[in-house]
């Protein structure tokens, strides 16, 4: 009986050591997981900022800030070209909007007045008339008199001038178009020189001397460019305009002459 017990409590050591072994080592193993989970658990919990929570930068703001960036220098010169530019764009855009005429309709009123009240007449309603098919049509009308031939040298002679008139400062928006890219350009070798000249300085080749240089060179190219882009739009329009307004006066000049033609027979 005694050999039995002892057999049974050497089994029962052998079975009860390697289990509660076993489930020390599990406990030690969750409680590892545990001490791993904590941190985790804790960087999940702190607050993210989501994309409307997020500074953001206006436009605005954003152009200032690059601006300032590129440098005073030429940034201020290609900003003054832009101002310039525009400022001659606006004007001439309002002068040829006012200079645009009714054409047909201020032939049939000349042709009208002729026929009922003569040259006279025809002269006051060019004096009343604004745009430069007007002014045309009263100098042809005031040599109506001395015949037909010095009527149509007056218009002629007459349209050049108001042609000139038309294309008044234009040339000072294709010079400020192809200043601006030059001088961003420009701006892009300077900024260039400036990073090898830090990189000669520092005897070495970091990407953080030559950012800087590089940075300035390339916003001034980039505002060079956005002011040529935007100042050859209003170029190409007013010499639409201005082809269109030509156009107008040449066939209304043509017309005026057969007007007198026909009015002298």
């Amino acid at each position: 009986m005694k050999k039995l017990l002892t057999i049974a409590f050497a089994f029962g050591l052998i079975y009860f050591i390697p289990q509660q072994n076993h489930a020390n080592l599990h406990q030690e193993q969750e409680e590892e997981v545990e001490v791993v989970e904590m941190p985790v658990e804790e960087v999940q919990e702190e607050p993210q900022m989501t994309g409307a929570e997020a500074p953001s930068v206006g436009f605005t703001q954003e152009l200032k800030n690059r601006f300032i960036e590129g440098g005073p220098g030429f940034m201020g010169i290609v900003l003054a070209c832009l101002i310039l530019g525009l400022a001659i764009a606006i004007e001439r855009i309002i002068y040829l909007n006012f200079a645009t005429t009714n054409t047909e309709k201020l032939v049939e009123d000349i042709e009208s007045a002729l026929k009922s009240g003569g040259v006279d007449s025809a002269k006051e309603i060019c004096r009343n008339t604004p745009g430069p098919v007007a002014s045309i049509f009263y100098q042809g009308l005031d040599r109506a008199g001395e015949g037909v031939e010095s009527a149509e040298k007056a218009v002629v002679a007459y349209g050049g001038v108001q042609m000139g008139q038309l294309e008044k400062n234009v040339s000072w928006i294709s010079l400020f178009i192809a200043l601006a890219p030059m001088l961003g350009f420009m701006g892009t070798v300077i900024g260039m020189i400036q990073a090898f000249d830090k990189i000669q300085a520092a005897g070495d080749m970091q990407p953080s001397l030559v950012a800087g240089g590089i940075k300035v060179a390339l916003l001034t190219t980039v505002f060079g460019l956005i002011v040529a882009i935007i100042l050859q739009i209003f170029y190409n329009y007013i010499v639409a305009k201005i082809d269109s307004i030509v156009n107008d006066m040449e066939d209304a000049s043509i017309t005026l002459i057969d007007i007198l033609v026909s009015h002298k027979k």
